[in-house]
């Protein structure tokens, strides 16, 4: 029998045969590829697609090759990255929707799936998969929640009114964000100058107000920063979640969104704050009805100023998917700031820790053994672990009935009970980086990540 279970294969063994006497032949090496995904070899598969990559990546059809033996070797997130950057940069970009349609599908995103085959249709009705239009229902199910039975709903005056976030006046200021120090003076120089020293921006024709994007795995203190910058210049401070721009009758999303602007714009100077603003501002070529591109051009026209001044309203966004958002917020005068916030380093890991055991009973504490020991974990993380250790602590104390302040010992053990949660994040945003990098804007990714 033969060392390698391939060359039992009589179809594989021809071709290696018939690569070794032309290795540069590309359709072959492709064809060799296939083969080896048609009998199940999906980790041979993949080497040989990544090394096609290596000599021919701009090849859309090896990338899409790769795409499906990730999506039959269950990588979910590595098939999505590459099969829809296919199906908006490609020229045929039919089966790539239709691989996007199978992923969403697969992961229970049915609505998501609808949408990735109706396009892979339109772009080319050879490509039907009628198993998988079954499956999902199309002639039987509305499409969205926007369009039953190809009627839209009707805007209604009963509809509710425009919503008004709370507007805070945040007491925390940048001295309690731990690290972070790069990203700070960036805010500094974009949104707190510029109010600061207004006479010497107005002098150089620099208006005050403006956007900064802030992207990177969740719990990484997007939000807390946002709410700190507000603090840092005892600024009105007002948090939009999607659910207070989201409604499903027709203009109603785009007046709360309009409301939400001039609520910013009465209370200046402003902090107004974006949460997951890419469920705001989804990619338009992603999105098949008009009432989501609609709600989208209202975001860009508010932030431009089309119809009220933005003067001195300071636009913060977080997004953990940067790579959903429209490229048209990436303009200038928009979110021209585009910052990525990577989980804290060893040093802002020892801060963060400072912070959240500041008002907590302790004992000797080693804050930079620790941030040592916590490589990868998020501020959200270590809250988890000081959260854990102080319950460990509780639990001793109500057995023994004696109390006793919080040492390194209870921390460590805390941390080795606590799973990271940064990693699947970078699992996701590194294919995006190394597939569709344009214009260099996850560069910051790679350089974290030391690719």
């Amino acid at each position: 029998m033969p060392s390698d279970p391939l060359e039992s294969n009589e179809a594989i063994r021809a071709l290696r045969e018939a690569l070794q006497h032309s290795p540069n032949n590309i359709p072959l090496r492709q064809h060799y590829a296939q083969t080896l995904v048609n009998f199940g070899h999906l980790d041979e598969a993949e080497r040989e697609y990544r090394q096609l990559l290596a000599s021919a990546s701009e090849n859309e059809s090896v990338k899409l090759g790769l795409a499906g033996v990730f999506y039959q070797q269950g990588k979910s997130s590595q098939a999505l990255v590459i099969a829809e950057d296919l199906a908006k940069n490609s020229r045929q970009p039919a089966r790539a929707h239709l691989l996007v349609a199978r992923i969403h599908y697969r992961n229970g995103e049915v609505p998501q799936a609808v949408r990735a085959y109706h396009s892979a249709i339109e772009a080319d009705p050879s490509v039907e998969d009628s198993e998988l239009r079954v499956r999902l229902g199309i002639k039987a199910t509305p499409e969205t929640s926007e369009v039953v039975e190809g009627k839209a709903p009707a805007f209604s005056e009963e509809a509710g009114a425009t919503p008004d976030p709370t507007i805070e006046r945040p007491k925390i200021a940048f001295k309690d964000v731990g690290g972070m120090e790069a990203i700070k003076d960036e805010i500094r120089m974009k949104i707190i100058h510029p109010l600061t020293h207004a006479e010497l921006f107005k002098a150089y024709g620099k208006a005050i107000g403006g956007g900064v994007l802030m992207y990177g795995p969740p719990g990484c203190g997007k939000t807390h920063l946002a709410r700190a910058t507000a603090g840092e210049i005892k600024a009105s401070f007002i948090a939009v979640g999607i659910n207070d721009v989201l409604d499903i009758w027709i203009g109603s999303s785009e007046r709360n969104l309009h409301g939400i602007f001039e609520n910013a714009r009465a209370h200046t100077p402003c902090v107004l704050f974006f949460d997951e603003v890419d469920a705001l501002g989804a990619s338009r070529a992603d999105l098949r009805h008009s009432t989501g591109r609609q709600l989208i051009n209202q975001f860009l026209a508010e932030m431009d100023g089309v119809n009220a001044s933005n003067d001195g309203v300071l636009i913060l966004a977080a997004t953990n998917a940067p790579w959903h958002l429209d490229s048209a917020f990436r303009r200038p005068g928009r979110f021209d700031r585009i910052l990525f916030v990577p989980p804290p380093d060893a040093e802002a890991r020892a801060g963060i820790l400072r912070i959240l055991c500041k008002s907590k009973p302790v004992h000797d504490l080693d804050y930079e053994h620790l941030g040592k020991k916590t490589d990868g974990f998020s501020g959200a993380d270590l809250k988890a672990v000081v959260d854990v250790a102080v319950e460990n602590i509780l639990r001793e104390a109500v057995k023994d009935g004696v109390p006793k302040p919080m040492a390194t010992r209870d921390l460590l053990n805390a941390a080795s009970s606590v799973r990271p949660s940064t990693k699947e994040w970078f699992a996701t945003a590194r294919n995006y980086a190394l597939y569709s990098n344009q214009g260099g804007i996850y560069d910051d990714i790679l350089k974290y990540l030391k690719m």
